[in-house]
């Protein structure tokens, strides 16, 4: 069954794409049509698409891997930091860092000196600093949480990579594509789908789609937490069981024995 229907894409606006001047031939099959100018997408595909992404998503988070969805574009940008802050997985809405994943062991770095800054704050050195030296210190840590804050506690690659307009962070699904991490996207009219693990045609301008599209992705993820939280407390729980004694059966044999 689809996590979403046709309805609910059409009254979010999912289904337009952009000027047909504009269209990228490898989206012919996610097309329906096109109307003033302006493609259409197929809602039906982008149903089934969806719900295939958001399954594979859903294993994912179940067995315990990160996720990291990136979306530097205006309309986008305050949207995921919300909702992908609500489940805890990392994200990137300003400036995507070049090398962040292929150069992976110089944003830990970066990471590490952010965290030495903030230890300084709060155990009192900053205080014995000059006023410009704390000025400065001070801008360097907004800026580097800003670019690194959401990132912080993802000490490896991520497993996937969720994305909102792929030709955006086109250098984001480069460089996961690099590492074999796999991709999933939103993907408009004007875009190629074709390096897109997993494609979900879809309209990644309007507010009201990529709000749509996330909630789905969203709820299917938190399904994932959810079962493998459910799966470790039943794995912890086994061994506490199967260590108590069985006294009763023991009790039954030695009457037995007296009979």
């Amino acid at each position: 069954m689809a996590r979403v229907t046709f309805e609910e894409l059409l009254d979010s606006g999912v289904h337009f794409g952009h000027l047909s001047r504009k269209w990228n031939p490898n989206m012919a099959p996610y097309i329906f049509g096109e109307k003033k100018g302006i493609h259409i997408i197929d809602l039906n595909k982008t149903v089934v698409k969806l719900d295939e992404a958001a399954n594979a998503l859903r294993q994912i988070a179940k067995s315990g891997k990160r996720i990291l969805f990136v979306a530097t574009k205006k309309q986008a940008k305050d949207i995921v930091a919300e909702k992908v802050s609500a489940i805890g997985m990392p994200f990137v809405t300003e400036r995507w860092p070049g090398g962040m994943l292929t150069n992976f062991v110089t944003i830990r770095k970066a990471v590490r000196k952010m965290s030495s800054i903030e230890k300084m704050e709060s155990d009192g050195t900053a205080a014995t600093m000059s006023k410009r030296e704390r000025l400065q210190l001070n801008r360097t840590l907004m800026k580097m949480k800003k670019n690194l804050g959401s990132i912080a506690d993802m000490n490896r690659v991520p497993a996937a990579l969720f994305v909102v307009d792929v030709m955006k962070e086109h250098i984001a699904v480069a460089e996961a594509k690099r590492l074999g991490i796999p991709v999933f996207a939103m993907v408009d009219t004007n875009s190629d789908p074709r390096p897109i693990d997993f494609a979900i045609p879809a309209n990644d301008d309007a507010t009201k789609s990529i709000s749509k599209i996330l909630d789905v992705v969203i709820e299917a993820i938190a399904e994932g937490l959810s079962e493998r939280k459910v799966e470790k407390d039943k794995t912890e729980d086994a061994p506490a069981a199967a260590s108590e004694p069985k006294t009763e059966g023991r009790g039954r044999r030695r009457t037995t024995a007296q009979a």
